[in-house]
């Protein structure tokens, strides 16, 4: 076990599903269950006593339900990381994106029952995110602790006291599970980006402009994606690929939800749809996403082939595609996520001279894919997630084609 155990509230007015949860978290050894509620209504009253590290989220609910509490909590600064169980209908996508919105951590679907065929699989992906942020938000917890001692103590109970007339202090940030301290300074990452243009453009012949930003990203992306499009420059000028682990029937409605915020065009992408610069392809649920380049323009292609390294769609199998569709005019960031996949491949983009970029492991959910990526030699430069968006925005300025 590494260190404490990761405290868990789950939050669901079925008693099966409680059970359900209950369940995956006791066979967990890092993991400990401290609490049910019925709606949020009742979490809210057990939040001050209990002190989970992270909480597990029903939307549909009576008196309270999921997405009034994450208001509520958004509302008292709270900053437990919360992940929601979302069912796999239409409606479920969207209430799910509206979650994220306001605040939510991560998403799993909903098992159907004790005898579901994908309860082993939805128990390992809720173990995995609730050992993640739980582990994350005891760190952040204990760091700011240490930095603000007392200080800390007083802004708690005047965060918990609901019954003050002003309103209660904001959460620091939008994003509060991404604001553990950067071990990447900014001048040092200044440095970082000046040294990869200067490299770049002493490269022979590889000093071409670049056309198309390709990202992969697992575990703790739909955030993470929120932060960087509603940052990303109207005049990147790139076609943007973006493969997002994520479940048939969710990425129509994420791709919605990043158009929203976005200054590009977001959208699911079609088979057949042109790559065009200013536009954004979400890889479908379920579906690999390549490119071809055709004598009109490069165009998407959605295929059913197998998993790539357990997953479809595989950013191994988008990046390979962009390596060989755009070669040095291209741009990849692997980003937080579970496993190895995308990080062989952003190798071949690396190799054909274009440019690779890595989350950094403070600000990573999961420092999984983009460490292999690093150890590989196959990253130029780890950023912080709060800067990635600004590291994309003038790379594409400087490399305009």
């Amino acid at each position: 076990m590494n260190g404490q155990p990761i405290s868990v509230l789950v939050v669901d007015d079925s008693a099966l599903m409680r059970n359900l949860i209950g369940r995956i978290v006791a066979a967990n050894s890092e993991l400990q269950l401290v609490g049910t509620a019925m709606n949020g209504a009742f979490a809210l009253q057990k939040l001050e006593k209990l002190g989970p590290d992270v909480i597990v989220l029903d939307i549909e609910m009576p008196q309270m339900n999921g997405l009034q509490f994450l208001e509520e909590r958004k509302r008292r600064g709270i900053d437990i990381p919360v992940v929601v169980l979302s069912s796999v209908a239409e409606r479920g996508a969207r209430i799910t994106m509206e979650a994220l919105a306001l605040g939510a951590s991560d998403f799993v679907t909903k098992p159907s029952g004790s005898e579901s065929e994908d309860l082993h699989v939805i128990g390992e992906q809720l173990t995995h995110l609730l050992t993640s942020y739980g582990r994350q938000h005891q760190m952040r917890r204990r760091q700011v602790a240490e930095s603000a001692g007392e200080k800390h103590a007083v802004s708690t109970e005047r965060t918990a006291d609901s019954s003050s007339s002003q309103p209660p202090p904001q959460a620091p940030s939008e994003y509060p599970d991404i604001t553990l301290p950067l071990q990447i300074e900014p001048a040092d990452l200044d440095a970082g980006v000046e040294a990869l243009i200067r490299n770049r453009r002493k490269g022979n012949g590889r000093q071409s402009g670049i056309e198309v930003l390709a990202i992969g990203i697992s575990t703790g992306g739909p955030n993470a994606l929120r932060k960087i499009f509603a940052e990303l420059s109207p005049d990147l000028g790139l076609a943007v690929m973006v493969v997002q682990h994520m479940p048939a029937g969710f990425t129509e409605e994420f791709a919605r939800s990043l158009d929203r915020i976005c200054a590009l065009e977001v959208r699911e992408a079609k088979e057949g749809d042109v790559a065009r610069p200013g536009r954004v392809l979400i890889a479908p649920g379920n579906r690999h996403l390549t490119l071809e380049r055709l004598p009109l323009g490069v165009i998407a292609h959605l295929g059913s082939e197998a998993a790539v390294n357990g997953h479809r769609p595989s950013a191994d199998v988008l990046f390979h595609s962009v390596a060989e569709v755009y070669g040095a005019r291209s741009m990849a960031v692997i980003m937080t996520g579970m496993g190895r996949d995308g990080a062989q491949s952003i190798g071949n983009i690396k190799s054909k001279g274009g440019i690779t970029l890595g989350q950094d492991a403070a600000t990573s959910i999961v420092y999984g894919m983009p460490k292999v990526a690093y150890e590989k030699g196959f990253v130029q430069l780890q950023v912080p997630l709060p800067h990635i968006a600004g590291v994309i925005n003038r790379l594409a300025a400087e490399f305009r084609v």
